[in-house]
């Protein structure tokens, strides 16, 4: 599987949908020659423009002038293209060095999604559907982005020693369909134990799951060194400024998930019957499988690359709602 990087600060190759996003638009790459195919409404980016071998006209007309925006605003803009598919920011123009930081972020945004989408259909739909569609919801939301890495991931621990040419491969092995296999029945079990206690878990565990990640970059090497072989976990990497500043977002949206879980605007927002104590147990637990699935995959692997970091977000999710879907039955068990 072909991955790389734009050298500039409006692109960057975003998998598995296979294109570069190139100032929001999407730009398919030939890689054995000819070219790239531009797709999308025409935007200006002269700099990408000279760099990049350009097959049919890439000459858009003057952009109007934008205000300037803080280069924290333009890589959460960055984030929001390439951690999910909604829609762009019209404004600012987005930049790719530091968006890592901001997953979590993105993470609270796709979480409420689900969150709203499980309370939209409580009620009118059976308890079963609710949780196939909430699945979905999240897998579309992404792109399937981090399913894609949980799979590779896979396929290469079941490798061995050629671990990274096994997650380099487009081909999906056996141990990739198991993966998804067991990664799907994890988030129904635990979904089906919460019930109607499930929307603020929903946005806990999307929260950890794209925290796993930052862990994994400052407690282990990057797997990929060589030129040509960094894709967007080793862009993202040589922009890396230590946990502490990158988690800094990560802390503002957690705080801001503990006032929900604590206050009673969150229950109430979310439809929960759960006491505001007992949610804010409940969103800590995934804090367990965030810490232990990046050191686990890391010993495993020697390292991390970007297809790992996927796996991270995927396992972290799936084990967090089911650990918390225990947890919550064990309580109603003993009354």
């Amino acid at each position: 599987m072909k991955r790389g990087v734009v050298t500039v600060p409006c692109g960057v190759w975003k998998q598995p949908q296979r294109a570069w996003v190139w100032e929001q638009r999407a730009v398919i790459v030939n890689p054995k020659g000819g070219g790239v195919k531009l797709m999308g409404p025409r935007r200006r980016c002269p700099d990408a423009r000279a760099q990049l071998p350009v097959s049919q006209d890439v000459h858009p007309p003057e952009e109007h002038h934008q205000p300037r925006a803080p280069g924290w605003l333009r890589d959460l803009a960055g984030a929001w293209i390439f951690y999910s598919v909604l829609p762009a920011w019209p404004w600012p123009k987005p930049r790719f060095q530091r968006i890592a930081r901001f997953a979590p972020v993105i993470g609270l945004v796709l979480g409420g999604l689900q969150a709203w989408l499980w309370w939209a259909t409580a009620g009118w739909l059976p308890l079963a559907a609710q949780v196939a569609l909430v699945m979905a919801l999240a897998l579309l939301l992404s792109g399937g982005l981090h399913h894609d890495g949980a799979l590779d991931t896979a396929d290469g621990l079941a490798a061995g020693p050629r671990a990274l040419p096994a997650m380099a491969d487009s081909r999906v092995g056996a141990a990739a369909v198991q993966a998804a296999l067991v990664l799907a029945l994890l988030r129904a079990t635990g979904l089906l134990c919460l019930a109607a206690a499930a929307p603020l878990p929903l946005v806990w565990t999307a929260f950890w799951g794209r925290c796993a990640p930052l862990l994994a970059m400052a407690w282990f090497p990057y797997l990929r060194q060589r030129p040509g072989e960094g894709g967007t976990a080793g862009f993202h990497r040589r922009h890396w400024l230590g946990l502490v500043r990158e988690l800094r977002p990560a802390l503002l949206a957690g705080g801001l998930l503990v006032a929900l879980s604590l206050g009673a605007a969150g229950p109430a927002l979310f439809g929960s019957p759960l006491a505001p104590g007992v949610q804010l147990g409940l969103g800590l637990l995934p804090c367990l499988p965030a810490v232990l699935v990046p050191r686990w995959l890391g010993a495993r692997l020697g390292g991390h690359s970007g297809d790992s970091y996927g796996a991270c977000v995927e396992w972290t999710e799936a084990l967090g709602l089911l650990l918390m879907g225990l947890l919550l039955r064990g309580l109603a068990a003993q009354g």
